[in-house]
């Protein structure tokens, strides 16, 4: 009898392997699930490899899931897996999968075929893989949101229950473009302000860079110079001051980026912590130039989830669940969470949006008008395409305001250096002047 390795989820959602014998690999799909697992992939074992240890891993296998996960394997009856190959698919590339995948299903491909059609196609490792296990569960008679669940670090709570959504109406291929089309969104939001975040960082990178430059290298031999010119009188105080900070970071060089590293360690953890990130996700949304940004970029995703999720039919709960989770900011998740609670009452999402102080008037005047009028995913749709502009606003005006500040924050730090080097040439031939 044939032997089928096989990877499978248990009820607990952990990821399980072995092999089981069987005559054939329905038949396989079938004893796996009597023994409560959902497999994502079952492959026979080659021949070769069967009659060396197929008998003892088959039987570990159907004996108990666990020992076979221990003993068991891949297809061929072991499977390697590189670190760098598993994990979280970046979101450009899921974003590329998700549009082909509803185009095709949209032509009216079936989804198994357009599963198998990307398959082969896909040049990343870990989402080829992924795909495979997705076309096995749906073979094996799970459904399409099913499968996606089983990989929570690719699949988040929105495309899965949006998924599930088109399933149930029907309506996958518009479920399958509405993810693509907020997927693309988001994208396109967060190149924007990477791309505003690049040039402050950039010229921020060449200043420090700079003044180690000049306060380990240059600034020492201005020093000695000084030392035989005066005769030991005494320097600016000025120059003195900058002098010291030279011969500290020269000394004291693994302290200083010691120092640096801790801060920038401490940073991270309190942000970790609850009141660290309450504080921090605060801080970023009034903090000056910044501000605003962050604020817009948040609102446009919060109504872009909240009316993806709602007019794909998924229940307002549910979303507000889902849109709390994945909003990025701990006053954004209060906000929603009290929206949530009010709709869980019976009562409107008005009030709760008001006193969070976190939507604009606007904003919340509009949903006021969408939920009465019945149309609350149209009106959600244009708030994000509306904030959407004024976040390209917002991103342009910061870049035209940073370019000035750091030109300015560059010349000062190096000015001073200069300035401060200068100041005993001028006492000098002050001197030689008299």
């Amino acid at each position: 009898m044939p032997t089928y390795s096989y990877v499978a989820m248990d009820n607990k959602g952990k990821e399980t392997k072995g092999t089981v014998d069987a005559a054939n690999q329905n038949e396989a799909l079938t004893r796996l699930k009597e023994m409560n697992y959902f497999p994502t992939k079952v492959v026979e074992v080659e021949k070769k490899e069967k009659k060396g240890k197929g008998k003892e891993k088959g039987a570990k296998g159907k004996g108990k899931g666990k020992g076979g996960a221990k003993k068991g394997g891949g297809a061929g009856g072991f499977q390697i897996k590189i670190p760098f190959l598993s994990g979280k698919v970046k979101p450009k590339v899921l974003t590329t999968f998700t549009r082909q995948l509803a185009t095709l299903v949209d032509a009216g491909l079936p989804l198994l075929r357009g599963l198998r059609v990307l398959e082969k196609q896909e040049r990343n490792p870990t989402l080829k893989d992924i795909l495979g296990q997705l076309a096995v569960a749906i073979e094996g008679g799970s459904t399409f949101s099913e499968a996606l669940a089983a990989h929570p670090k690719t699949f988040n709570k929105l495309f899965v229950n949006m998924v599930k959504a088109g399933e149930l109406g029907g309506v996958l291929e518009v479920t399958l473009t509405r993810l693509a089309e907020f997927a693309e969104k988001a994208e396109k939001i967060k190149g924007k302000v990477k791309a505003a975040m690049f040039y402050p960082l950039a010229v921020l990178i060449v200043a420090v860079a700079i003044v180690g430059i000049l306060m380990v290298f240059v600034v020492p031999k201005f020093e000695a110079i000084f030392a035989d010119m005066l005769d030991g009188e005494g320097l600016p105080q000025f120059t003195q001051l900058v002098l010291g900070i030279s011969n500290y970071i020269k000394t004291n060089v693994g302290k200083t980026m010691g120092f640096c590293f801790a801060f920038f360690v401490a940073v991270k953890l309190s942000v970790k912590t609850k009141a660290g990130r309450k504080v921090f996700d605060k801080f970023t949304l009034i903090v000056p130039v910044f501000g605003p940004v962050v604020s817009k970029v948040a609102i446009s995703r919060f109504c872009r989830t909240l009316g993806t999720l709602i007019s794909s039919g998924v229940p307002i709960l549910q979303s507000l669940n889902i849109v709390k989770e994945t909003a990025g900011n701990v006053i954004i998740e209060a906000a929603v969470q009290s929206i949530h609670d009010s709709v869980k009452e019976g009562e409107t999402i008005i009030a709760p949006m008001e006193s969070s102080k976190v939507f604009p008037p606007m904003v919340v005047s509009m949903v006021d008008v969408g939920e009465q009028t019945g149309a609350l995913p149209e009106m959600l749709m244009k708030i994000a395409d509306n904030y959407e502009e004024e976040v390209d606003n917002a991103v342009s005006a910061m870049t035209s305001l940073l370019e000035p500040i750091m030109i300015v924050f560059l010349a000062v730090v190096v000015g001073s250096i200069v300035i401060a080097m200068f100041m005993p040439l001028i006492v000098m031939i002050d001197k030689l002047g008299s």
